[in-house]
């Protein structure tokens, strides 16, 4: 069983859920990332999301296409993402997965990217630009390195798509809780208590729910009826209002703990 399989058994037995953190690895730069991982791990955040800076990032919304322009401009490339995980691997137990886009893992060749993910200590990766049916040759190099490969359930997902997405992610299927791109919105819940229950006749696997989750009652109410919560884009605007400050860690790592909070109490 792969790591992640490990922590969402775990937390089943302690019947606790997932937290799970989405940090743009390099913002504001690498430095930063590592400390925040090792700090937020200490807070409690279960499993980390590490994207790697795009672009042309299609399904983020301006606050994360703001921290991948900050990384960029530090020339962050997914091969100084890998040696990041690397290097936090001695450091964190918890699984770390890649969100990256196709493009960047289809420049680095695929065989090649699973082999060298495995070696740094990725546990799985999420490639959203990438539909499960165009995806069979890399999740056949990730599942030979030993790695989960996670796709997306969208609202908009006929029971024929669910299938197929449930039937082909592995560690966990993540729940696109909204249409469109990334970002906090209010309003998102009476949506998803019906999809999840769709999506649970189709797959015993752990459901994780993401994008537009951002408050401590909305992480409360996903786990309610959710195995993981993912939280992304409030995280990373507290990196940006943060900036200027010395304490950003600090400042970053309290308003999540406050959120992990909200999500082991039921």
């Amino acid at each position: 069983m792969s790591r992640i399989g490990e922590k969402f058994k775990e937390l089943k037995k302690k019947k606790e859920k997932a937290f799970i953190a989405f940090l743009t690895a390099g913002d504001p730069d690498l430095k930063v990332t590592e400390s925040l991982v090792v700090e937020l791990e200490r807070r409690g955040v279960d499993i980390f999301e590490l994207g790697v800076p795009f672009s042309d990032p299609l399904a983020d919304g301006p606050t994360i296409q703001a921290a991948s322009e900050r990384a960029l401009k530090n020339k962050v490339s997914l091969k100084d993402v890998l040696k990041l995980i690397k290097t936090l691997r001695s450091k964190v137990r918890v699984p770390l997965i890649l969100f990256t886009y196709y493009n960047p893992v289809h420049r680095y060749g695929l065989e090649k990217f699973s082999r060298d993910a495995a070696k740094a200590g990725v546990d799985g990766v999420i490639v959203p630009d990438l539909p499960p049916e165009e995806g069979k040759e890399l999740k056949g190099y990730m599942g030979e390195a030993g790695l989960d490969t996670i796709f997306l359930v969208a609202p908009t997902s006929t029971s024929k798509r669910i299938k197929l997405v449930a039937g082909n992610s592995t560690g966990f299927v993540y729940y696109v809780s909204l249409t469109g791109v990334t970002g906090a919105r209010d309003g998102l819940m009476k949506t998803v208590e019906p999809a999840l229950r769709k999506i649970r006749c189709f797959t015993k696997k752990p459901i994780a729910v993401g994008f537009g989750i951002s408050n401590p009652q909305q992480v409360k109410e996903v786990v309610s009826f959710a195995e993981g919560v993912i939280v992304g884009s409030s995280i990373v605007k507290r990196i940006e209002d943060n900036l200027s400050d010395r304490n950003l860690v600090r400042q970053v790592a309290e308003f999540v703990e406050r959120l992990v909070q909200a999500s082991k109490t039921s």
